[in-house]
């Protein structure tokens, strides 16, 4: 950030500096007389249930709100259809809301509180309808306020597709779409109102292809190279390397291409793998160590082998300068209150989980502060948090207790409770963008930080190196 840039915005913001609270209760009215609407608008996006580069509609949804808002929008960025940056304003300070809306495979599930087969071949199990519908709604808020009070600055919505495993925000750091960023603000749906300092595995994930030869099972197997035998002696191998890894590590495969039929030796066969660790070089020397394991498996199996990198995120670097502000705010806004039908509903999800109690004190209250968190998930985030100054939180969108990548959040995603946590994240994000607005020396604050954490030798690797957008990964 320029000295120039900060001193000609501190000058045009001196006279907002002295906004009071009451401007705040004003903005955060508003939100909530429009709950009904960001809530049909979410509900849109849980029903569609689009898959990682293939969330067409949902792009298309949001954009048209945010257009309709009065934003400008720009299309198809970093070579993804679906990726969008819709913006208003000019000038510093620019203040980015992330926005997400693909949802998982394998996971689908009505809104109710009992486990029912799947209707769809996916599922909004990660919440990201409700993550992008409210950091809409918040945008919006602010460009209101913004225009109200003829606020200097540039409010940004960026749309941010397959961030479960498409990594989609680091083709977009790649792009260079956040150097002129001040500050990047972001949320995610769980089960308790929290903003405590963020923490992100590292992660890199590829599927790995086997190619033998197909022949008689039975009457010819001396003629045949099974892919899959191929595919299981990598997974011997990766199962008995994961005594000699870290103990914070992780790693997960799946196997999606197993061949067809049990007499047909399978000339084909697919395995994909997730590596995961607190410290990128940690997964970068651990994802190695897999590919040796596949070279090894190909060369035992007599067949050959090939992998695609599919994602690759750095950890996430936190902003104490920021999370402070964000936990005061979500601290203001406070938690939800249950009706007798929510509170029903919660309590046989509660029970689903053999707790026997709803916490609901989870949903009510806000978390106390905390500076340090343990990770157990990856985001694309973190690519955002080595770019620019980047903070978050997290709202009670799902029954306390409630595990992500679950039927029990797609479930309460989709119900009251999920869009009432989605109003808590809105208006707490609204609030900080106004403060970084109003008071430019935090946003100078979070960039000191920032540049102390990161480092001044450091440079921005992307973990899954030059390949292009994997737009089909989900296909």
């Amino acid at each position: 950030m320029k000295s120039s840039h900060f001193l000609s915005g501190l000058i045009a913001l001196l006279p907002l500096l002295g906004f009071a609270q009451k401007d705040n209760s004003v903005v955060l009215k508003d939100l909530t007389s429009k709950t009904q609407k960001y809530g049909d608008i979410a509900h849109q996006i849980w029903n569609l249930a689009e898959m990682g580069y293939l969330e067409e509609k949902s792009s298309q949804l949001l954009q048209k709100t945010l257009s309709d808002a009065g934003f400008a929008i720009e299309k198809g960025v970093a070579g993804i259809p679906t990726a969008f940056i819709a913006e208003y304003g000019s000038g510093f300070p620019v203040i980015a809301v992330l926005g997400e809306y693909d949802a998982l495979p394998g996971l689908s599930q009505q809104a109710v509180a009992e486990k029912k087969s799947a209707n769809k071949a996916a599922g909004h199990a990660c919440g990201h309808h409700l993550f992008g519908t409210a950091s809409t709604a918040a945008a919006i808020a602010v460009k209101d306020w913004m225009k109200k009070n003829k606020v200097k600055g540039t409010i940004r919505f960026y749309g941010c597709p397959a961030e479960e495993g498409g990594s989609g925000k680091v083709y977009m750091v790649r792009e260079g779409l956040f150097n002129d960023v001040d500050v990047a603000l972001h949320w995610h749906p769980g089960a308790q109102n929290s903003a405590n300092a963020g923490a992100a595995l590292a992660n890199k994930s590829a599927k790995f292809r086997f190619y033998g030869t197909s022949a008689h099972a039975a009457g010819a197997p001396e003629m045949g190279r099974s892919a899959l035998d191929g595919v299981e002696a990598m997974n011997v191998m990766v199962n008995m390397m994961r005594e000699h890894i870290p103990q914070e590590a992780r790693i997960h495969y799946v196997i999606t291409d197993g061949g067809k039929a049990p007499n047909v030796v399978p000339n084909f066969a697919e395995v994909y793998y997730y590596a995961r660790h607190g410290k990128r070089d940690v997964v970068i020397d651990i994802f190695d160590r897999i590919v040796k394991a596949a070279e090894g498996a190909a060369l035992g199996t007599g067949t050959t082998m090939d992998f695609e990198m599919i994602g690759g995120t750095h950890e996430l670097l936190p902003n104490l300068t920021l999370q402070k502000l964000v936990h005061d705010n979500l601290s203001k806004v406070g938690g939800m209150t249950y009706s007798n039908e929510e509170k029903a509903f919660a309590e046989k999800i509660a029970k689903s989980f053999g707790y026997g109690k709803l916490d609901i004190e989870k949903a009510t209250d806000i978390q106390p502060y905390k500076e340090k968190a343990r990770a157990y998930g990856s985001t694309d985030v973190g690519d955002v948090s080595f770019a620019v100054p980047t903070v978050g939180m997290r709202a009670a969108t799902w029954v306390p207790g409630t595990p992500a990548h679950s039927w029990q959040a797609i479930a309460a995603g989709g119900t009251s409770i999920g869009t009432k946590g989605m109003m808590i994240a809105a208006k707490t994000l609204t609030l900080t963008a106004m403060d970084l607005f109003k008071n430019p020396k935090i946003v100078e604050e979070a960039q000191l930080e920032f540049n102390n954490r990161r480092g001044k030798d450091f440079e921005y690797i992307p973990l899954l190196g030059d390949r292009p957008p994997a737009l089909d990964y989900r296909k």
